[in-house]
C-alpha cells in the first residue's frame, strides 16, 4: 500500500496536463469548425442584429482567448457551461446520458470477452489446425469490417429481414443486442489474436511442461498456469481498447439511437454548441485516462513481480 499511493499520485499529476491538452485542442478545432452556433439557432432567415445580440449573450463576440480563459476556469469547478441548444447545464445533460453509455460500453466488452477468450485458447492449443485457421480467420474479418458497416447490415438482417431484434432505442435486453454485438465484434477479433499470441508464449514455458509432467491434465496447465500468466497483455488490450469503445460508441449510438453520450456528441457538433461538445470530449478522455490508471494497478495484482515504484 505504501507503494501504490506515490504511484497513484504520480499518475494523477502526469494525467493533468493530458488533460489540458485534450481541452484545449477541443476548444481550438471547435472553434474552427465552419459554421456560426447564433445562426444556427435563429435560423437562415434571422436579421443580422439579432444574431449579434445573441452572439453577444452567447459570449461569442468576444476573443478566443477571452472564451478560453473562462471555459478552463470554469471546467477546474466542473462547471462546463450552459448548452447552446437546451439552455441546460452541460454536466447535467452529459449525467442523464453517462448510464446508457457505460451501459453499451460494458455489454460491448462483455460480448468481446466472451467470444475472444474461447476462440484465442482453442486457437493456441490446436496451433496449425483448421480450428486456428477458423479463429483467426474470424478474427481477421472482425477488424477488417468497419463499425458503420457492420451496424446497418446487423440492423436490416435482425431487425428489418428477419424481426429478431428492434433497431434503435433503449429500455429492453433486446434493445441493447444489435448495439453490442456491432460494437463488441471488432473488439474480440483483436482479443482472440492477442490471447492465441499471448498464449503461445505461455505454453512454450519451462513451468507448463514441468506441470504436465508432474500429472496436471491439459486443461489444468493451461487455464491454471499459463493462462493466468498471458493475462497482463491482456489486460493491457483490453484497457487501451476501452477508449476505441467508447469512440466507436459514437457511431452505433447514431446508428442505432441510442441515447448515449456518442449520440449526444453527434447532435452538439450538428449543431454548433461548443460547450457540449467540449464537455463529452473531456469526459471520453478522462475516462480513457481513467481506466488506464486502473490498468497499471492491477499489473500488481495480476503479477507480484511487478513493482509499482
Amino acid at each position: 500500500m505504501s507503494a501504490v499511493l506515490p504511484y497513484l499520485v504520480r499518475r494523477i499529476v502526469l494525467a493533468v496536463p493530458v488533460l489540458l491538452g485534450v481541452a484545449t485542442l477541443v476548444f481550438s478545432l471547435i472553434h474552427l469548425v465552419p459554421g456560426d452556433p447564433a445562426q444556427a439557432m435563429l435560423g437562415e432567415g434571422a436579421a443580422p442584429q439579432d444574431i449579434a445580440e445573441l452572439r453577444s449573450t452567447l459570449g461569442l463576440d468576444r476573443p478566443l482567448l477571452t472564451q478560453y480563459g473562462v471555459f478552463l476556469r470554469r471546467a477546474v469547478t466542473g462547471d462546463l457551461g450552459v448548452s447552446f441548444r437546451t439552455g441546460q447545464p452541460v454536466v447535467t445533460m452529459i449525467a442523464e446520458r453517462v448510464p446508457a453509455t457505460a451501459e453499451l460500453a460494458v455489454a460491448a466488452m462483455a460480448v468481446a470477452i466472451v467470444i475472444a477468450l474461447p476462440l484465442g485458447i482453442v486457437a493456441a492449443v490446436w496451433r496449425g489446425s483448421a480450428i486456428d485457421y477458423g479463429a483467426m480467420t474470424f478474427a481477421l474479418a472482425g477488424i477488417s469490417i468497419p463499425n458503420f458497416w457492420l451496424g446497418p447490415l446487423l440492423a436490416i438482417l435482425f431487425s428489418v429481414e428477419l424481426g429478431w431484434l428492434p433497431v434503435s432505442g433503449r429500455g429492453t435486453p433486446a434493445q441493447l443486442v444489435l448495439p453490442a454485438v456491432s460494437l463488441g465484434l471488432a473488439l474480440a477479433a483483436i482479443l482472440a489474436r492477442m490471447t492465441r499470441a499471448s498464449l503461445l508464449d505461455e505454453l512454450g514455458e519451462l513451468y507448463v511442461r514441468a506441470a504436465r509432467a508432474r500429472g496436471v491434465s491439459r486443461s489444468a496447465a493451461v487455464v491454471g498456469h499459463a493462462l493466468r500468466n498471458s493475462l497482463i497483455p491482456l489486460v493491457t488490450i483490453i484497457a487501451l481498447q476501452f477508449g476505441a469503445v467508447l469512440t466507436g460508441a459514437v457511431i452505433t449510438e447514431t446508428i442505432f439511437a441510442w441515447p448515449g453520450i456518442g449520440r449526444l456528441l453527434i447532435q452538439s457538433i450538428g449543431f454548433r454548441d461548443y460547450p457540449m461538445v467540449q464537455g463529452c470530449i473531456l469526459l471520453i478522455a478522462f475516462t480513457y485516462v481513467t481506466v488506464n490508471l486502473m490498468t497499471d494497478v492491477l499489473y500488481g495484482v495480476l503479477d507480484p513481480r511487478i513493482r509499482l515504484e
